[in-house]
């Protein structure tokens, strides 16, 4: 009996040294980490706005050849001439060949609806062909667009200026408006009798970036094309801008 005894107390007392560990070791830092998940009772957001000025570093434009006929092959034969010579005067005017993008071919069918049969009828072809140019030297930017009418192109789209790195001047932009952020907090909890405690939270906005346009679209179909003069090319500047939100916990 008095064997059971003894057996029954420290089996008693290893179960109680392991509730403790499993307490110390499990228990309260989970308990631990589930506190600090909650959202603090007390906390402050602000939110500031960072800019910076940029000048544009590239001008995009595309433009196409539309042609029409009876024949798929002899059309596509044509316009493919048509963009070849293009692209070779691009290519002339110093556009490296990673700057130029054909971005569509369309072939479509042209329909005549016959009030007899009461059926369409396939009366011909549309085919165009687009290409999209990055102009990276400004100054070549009037004499391309200048010359490409007379070698066939018949819609010509805006020109649009925009960055190319647009990751490194946003970084300008987001830590201006952290530092404005933080600046704020600090400012505000100290005219409270406060004190700013962790970083809990950072949100960000980015504000897209303006494109300028030189001109709208011009589409040029089934019009004589004569030479174009030149246009005047002025970029200007944009404005890069991030929103920074922060909350903290206040002490």
């Amino acid at each position: 009996m008095d064997k059971a005894k003894v057996w029954f107390w420290i089996l008693l007392d290893v179960l109680i040294a392991a509730a403790a560990v499993n307490l110390v070791l499990f228990v309260m830092p989970t308990v631990q980490r589930f506190g600090n998940s909650l959202a603090p009772i007390r906390t402050i957001t602000v939110s500031a706005e960072g800019k910076t000025t940029v000048s544009p570093d590239i001008a995009v434009s595309s433009f196409s050849v539309l042609s029409q006929g009876k024949n798929p092959k002899d059309l596509a034969d044509s316009n493919n001439q048509k963009i070849s010579a293009v692209i070779q005067f691009v290519k002339s005017e110093g556009i490296d060949s990673k700057d130029i993008a054909t971005t569509a071919y369309n072939l479509s069918p042209d329909y005549r609806y016959d009030q007899n049969t009461q059926r369409n009828y396939i009366t011909g072809y549309t085919l165009t062909q687009t290409v999209t140019v990055k102009m990276r030297d400004f100054k070549k930017v009037p004499e391309i667009i200048g010359g490409l009418t007379p070698l066939g192109v018949n819609q010509i789209g805006g020109i649009n200026f925009t960055v190319e790195n647009n990751e490194k001047f946003l970084g300008i932009a987001r830590s201006d408006a952290f530092n404005k952020a933080k600046a704020k907090a600090a400012e505000m909890v100290a005219q409270n009798s406060a004190r700013l405690g962790r970083l809990l939270n950072i949100a960000e906005a980015q504000t897209p970036i303006p494109i300028r346009y030189y001109a709208q679209g011009m589409a040029l179909k089934d019009m004589a094309v004569p030479s174009v003069a030149p246009p005047t090319i002025e970029p200007g500047t944009q404005e890069i801008i991030d929103v920074v939100t922060l909350t903290y916990e206040l002490e």
